[in-house]
């Protein structure tokens, strides 16, 4: 009995790990797109948004009830290319904007240009 307590405690794990802090994309991913297209990656007019995907890689809580969090995103534009970002930023359950975001172009594949 105590070890089939034990084994359904692991299996609960990662929900409790997936539930940690908000769900603050919107911030992150509007940055990282004004990055790509001040950085000259990509003119955010031939972004496809309904194609971009959003995963939530770690969200940290900090003193305060403050969040450190770090998304992938994968933006895709109208001609086939696929931009991949990681970014990092802090937030809370009121404001998702608590620090800049930082980002980093992890993959660029342009296609058919």
């Amino acid at each position: 009995m105590k070890h089939t307590i034990m084994v359904m405690s692991f299996g609960l794990l990662p929900l409790a790990a997936a539930a940690g802090g908000p769900d603050c994309a919107s911030w992150p991913m509007s940055m990282a797109g004004v990055w790509l297209k001040n950085a000259g990656i990509v003119d955010l007019t031939e972004i496809d948004e309904a194609k971009t995907e959003v995963r939530r890689l770690a969200s940290e809580r900090k003193p305060g009830r403050r969040y450190t969090q770090v998304y992938h995103f994968v933006f895709h534009d109208r001609a086939g290319g696929r931009y991949e970002v990681i970014t990092h930023s802090d937030a809370s359950e009121i404001e998702c904007s608590l620090s800049e975001v930082s980002s980093y172009l992890v993959s660029r594949h342009d296609i058919a240009r």
